[in-house]
């Protein structure tokens, strides 16, 4: 559109072109001035470098936070505890919300009994019925207990502890009995023949797709009842009451 008498069209288009190209020279300076920068980067990453940022950690630091422990045992620290030292431990860092004798406070877990009830319509998952290896009872208490105040016991005082849970499994029977690090894998738990080796790298190895499908992969879902409707919950007894937890 033509510009009239007394417009200053022409005027602003010389200020934004001005504007313009001193935005342009500033974004192409600061563009020179960030590429060594950006050369170093690339270079770093390429070469694996490292930006110095923090330090190493100490050994004793690593030790802090490595103290995890596999089935075998391998992982288990020095130290020694027994199921008597473990009973007094236990009732004072464990038994309010675990129970006296490991049967559970309320709704917290439940650590003793249940043995046998895990093919039963409600089985019971505790220390001695479920849990396959006594190193992953030592390795959780020592993770995450006391409940609010992990890691405050010493390794002897975890030793002893798990020896009093073990204890109230009957896995182990005598009071004076020692808990240690040789000792400790060596124990069998009742269900460890209840779990088996992930094998599905070979049994499911027959499924895997090298390109994955991402659509219309399967057919859609069609509702042929709902569960209210159809009553599939089973019921007990005379006063159809319904099962599971109470």
């Amino acid at each position: 559109m033509a510009s009239r008498p007394g417009m200053c069209r022409p005027m602003v288009r010389s200020r934004m072109s001005k504007s313009l190209k001193l935005i342009a020279a500033a974004l192409t300076t600061a563009c020179a001035l960030n590429a060594p920068a950006l050369a170093q980067q690339k270079a770093d990453a390429k070469s694996g470098s490292r930006y110095h940022i923090g330090r190493a950690p100490t050994a004793d630091e690593i030790r802090g936070w490595d103290i995890d422990v596999r089935p075998d045992g391998q992982g288990l620290p020095e130290g020694k505890g027994t199921v008597a030292q473990g009973e007094k431990l236990f009732m004072d860092n464990c038994a309010t919300c675990h129970g006296e004798f490991g049967e559970g406070n309320g709704r917290w877990p439940v650590l003793a009994g249940g043995k046998g009830s895990l093919t039963s319509d409600n089985p019971v998952k505790t220390v001695g019925s479920y849990w396959p290896y006594a190193s992953t009872v030592f390795d959780y208490i020592r993770h995450a207990m006391p409940y609010g105040n992990t890691g405050s016991l010493s390794v002897d005082e975890y030793y002893a502890l798990v020896a009093y849970v073990l204890y109230l499994n009957d896995v182990v029977t005598d009071q004076n009995f020692e808990l240690n690090k040789k000792n400790l894998a060596a124990i069998k738990m009742p269900n460890e023949q209840g779990f088996v080796m992930d094998d599905r790298a070979t049994s499911e190895k027959s499924f895997w797709q090298k390109d994955p499908c991402m659509k219309d992969c399967i057919a859609p879902v069609k509702i042929t009842g709902r569960a209210a409707a159809i009553d599939v919950t089973p019921e007990d007894g005379k006063e159809k009451k319904s099962r599971g937890v109470e």
